[in-house]
């Protein structure tokens, strides 16, 4: 699907590392004292259990039902892989939910249950109703999920949804709405063709007949040839359902003058000739996975005038259900439905198609690396597109209340949307949009510590990602032995190891490291020894000289000796105006503090640097800056001398003429917490701070690493800003991960 590579020791590593698995199960309320436990177990527990069972639609209110699904396999149909039992399918059903977490925040469990025995199915999936507020169905065969999904839609008094059939039905509707629409056809006149009779096909096309497709108008084809009327070979009463009065037999025949192909089938299927065969305008949706029926290069070599969408993201149009699940579920839980019905469908379908005809948000331009607008290459909206989240469920909610199936419906949609908004989290946009600006740089990065394992495996996701070049600073015998110990033995041709026995510009390189260091008391011999010896030294020998693009360095040494070593190539000191800048990423919520790599004890001057430093790095990362002073005073109480700087630079700030919000001194509560700051309506700050500025570098180091390891903050950086160069440091406990992360910084420039 792209340029993108894993090995299968990446994938297994990735599940495993750092903990196995995907996901864990927090606690929502406190559990340290014991009148919290009292409270949340005996004997404080038993006044909402009796609440409950007096009126069980409580279990909303005192309990985590309104907000969990039940993600429920069988393992019968894992993604292309066929029957893998339940224990299989475990990774999959974990992986979906994370996304509905990820995308819509809805908690879920995955549970795998170890039969394939319908009535078995059936009964542990409704003896387990009271817990959940949905049931998603998954990776389970036909024809039994139609027999699961049905019982268990008329036995139960929560929303069940096999994804497999509506998820794609959903997206594939809301994409056909808008192809329609641009080739000025109406659903109820184009003649329909689908190729693959299984879960989705079946469900793709009633939910475009629920919208208004005609019977006769619509042909269903499986490997058997057209499911016509009077056919009794390879049939059920699912396919029976749907038998076409035609005289057509074969899907190249039934292709002749077709409007929509709609293909959930295999590659190939499809020819160039049964597309040339279609009518005006043709709207092909080739859905299989991993390759589609056909290619869309193929499709308009034939017929430049098709509307072509497929399953893959390296194609525009991809019917991704990602699109639909995490969104029908987030609407159905608030308004704690019984069902999730044909209406709710098509709300989110129209919806879907109707964001998709609307001007594109820039950051969702940002992340795809192009500008997106409706059109033939853009009829069905990105996954990444930060409206779904309060755009989808809101039309979703609506037309469950609308239809009956709502118990609590929502009086107030304008606060509801709004609520919705706050629920994502704003940091995954802003990563997601430097990760696709640092592939659009394809930048050559040089990797310094070829000798360790970390960097080394980074070197291989930056390569492999498609983000660029991997430079990696090392011996070749030894990087060599390392990727093989790694299981990474093929990555070996695909960097580029570099060293200074190999390359031609040693002499170039120690001739401009002598003109800068021979007054600082280092002879030809030191020279020589930095430039072949130092592998920060070298590397940073190479990207001053253009033969790399960006520096990764310091996973192996601590900051300080880094520092030193690059200052010897680089003026990247604070009387040069350099700073760190690092990234927590906590709940939530990005917050930029400085300085905590450059400056030990800055003055007011220093920190206003710092500040201006940090505000570029905001920028780069999308957010607009909002920079607070911080102490232990507040706008100068209590009274301290070792406060006074801070109080000073703002109006240090104030003379620049500087282009963003900043305000000081005060407390990191009065900064963070918008209560905190109501106080003071004085404040210049807007909103809550995303730049702290501290008072020197031991606390900025203190801060770090205190969210790091008691709130599990994660953090990035610090990242080197005020240096003409792309160059950043990683800590020494650095993960293969945080090394690519920095890496994806430098090959932004951030900084």
């Amino acid at each position: 699907m792209s340029n993108q590579k894993y090995t299968r020791e990446e994938a297994l590593a990735f599940h495993l590392e750092p903990t196995p698995g995907k996901r864990e199960v927090q606690a929502t309320v406190p559990m340290t004292t014991q009148r919290d436990l009292s409270l949340a177990y005996s004997p404080g527990v038993a006044v909402p259990c009796e609440e409950i069972a007096q009126n069980p639609e409580l279990a909303y209110d005192y309990t985590n039902k309104g907000n969990l699904v039940a993600v429920i396999s069988n393992g019968t149909a894992v993604l292309g892989l066929g029957n893998l039992g339940a224990l299989g399918s475990k990774p999959v059903m974990e992986g979906k939910s994370v996304l509905f977490k990820r995308f819509a925040d809805v908690n879920s469990i995955d549970i795998e249950l170890d039969t394939e025995d319908p009535d078995a199915f059936i009964n542990a999936v409704k003896l387990m109703g009271p817990t959940f507020g949905g049931i998603n169905l998954e990776d389970i065969k036909a024809p039994e999920c139609f027999i699961l999904e049905q019982t268990l839609k008329e036995q139960m008094d929560i929303p069940v949804f096999h994804d497999d059939q509506h998820g794609t039905a959903v997206i594939c509707a809301a994409g056909l709405i808008n192809a329609l629409h641009l080739s000025s056809k109406n659903i109820e006149d184009v003649k329909i063709v689908l190729n693959g009779a299984g879960a989705a096909g079946i469900a793709c096309l009633e939910l475009l007949k629920a919208m208004g497709a005609r019977h006769d108008n619509c042909i269903m084809c499986d490997t058997k040839g057209v499911i016509f009327q009077g056919r009794t070979e390879g049939m059920n009463q699912w396919k029976s359902a749907h038998a076409a009065n035609t005289p057509a037999r074969s899907l190249e025949e039934a292709m002749v003058d077709c409007d929509v192909f709609l293909g959930v089938s295999a590659k190939g299927a499809v020819t160039q000739d049964m597309v040339k065969s279609m009518a005006d305008n043709p709207v092909i949706f080739a859905m299989a996975n991993p390759d589609p029926e056909i290619t869309p290069e193929d499709a308009h070599a034939v017929r430049p005038d098709a509307i072509v969408a497929t399953g893959r993201s390296d194609y525009p149009n991809q019917v991704n259900n990602v699109l639909g699940f995490p969104y029908l579920f987030r609407g159905a839980l608030d308004i704690h439905a019984r069902a999730i019905n044909d209406e709710m469908k098509i709300a989110c379908a129209e919806a879907l198609a109707e964001l998709a005809r609307e001007d594109v948000p820039d950051e969702v331009a940002l992340a795809y690396g192009k500008n997106l607008s409706f059109g033939r290459d853009y009829i069905i909206p990105t996954p990444f597109d930060p409206r779904l989240i309060h755009r989808i469920p809101t039309a979703v909610a609506r037309a469950g209340m609308n239809t009956g199936v709502a118990r609590r419906p929502i009086i107030d949609m304008d606060a509801y949307e709004l609520s919705l908004k706050s629920r994502m989290d704003p940091t995954a946009s802003i990563l997601r949009g430097i990760n696709a600006r640092a592939r659009a740089a394809q930048a050559r990065m040089i990797f310094a510590e070829g000798d360790d394992p970390r960097v080394l495996r980074a070197a291989v996701m930056y390569q492999r990602s498609g983000l660029g070049t991997a430079l990696v600073v090392g011996r070749e015998a030894d990087v060599k032995a390392k990727l093989e110990a790694a299981g990474l033995e093929d990555a070996y041709r695909e960097i580029e190891v570099v060293n200074a026995a190999n390359t031609r510009y040693l002499e170039t390189y120690k001739a401009f490291l002598y003109d800068r260091l021979q007054r600082e008391g280092h002879d030809r011999q030191d020279i020589h020894r930095l430039a072949t010896r130092d592998r920060h030294v070298f590397a940073a020998l190479m990207l001053a000289h253009g033969h790399g693009d960006g520096l990764i360095t310091g996973a192996t040494r601590k900051s300080a000796h880094v520092m030193q070593r690059i200052n010897h190539v680089f003026d990247a000191d604070a009387k040069h105006g350099a700073a760190g800048i690092t990234a927590l990423l906590h709940k939530g919520r990005i917050v930029l503090i400085g300085d905590t790599l450059v400056h030990e004890w800055p003055d007011e001057h220093d920190m206003a640097n710092i500040a201006e430093r940090a505000a570029g790095v905001a920028r780069h990362l999308g957010l607009e800056p909002r920079v607070a002073f911080v102490s232990f005073s507040t706008f100068g109480y209590p009274v301290s001398e070792r406060a006074a700087k801070m109080h000073i630079a703002p109006q240090v700030l104030d003379q620049r003429g500087v282009s963003f919000e900043y305000e000081g001194e005060m407390t990191v509560d009065v900064a963070l917490n918008a209560r905190a700051m109501e106080a003071y309506p004085f404040s210049r700050l807007s909103g809550p701070a995303n730049i702290l500025i501290v008072p020197a570098r031991h606390s900025a180091s203190i801060s770090v690493k205190l969210m790091q390891e008691m709130a599990g903050a994660t953090v990035i950086g610090p990242i080197l800003a005020g240096v003409d160069k792309s160059i950043q440091i990683c800590s020494s406990v650095s993960t293969a991960n945080d090394i690519l992360n920095m890496a994806v910084l430098a090959a932004c420039k951030v900084g």
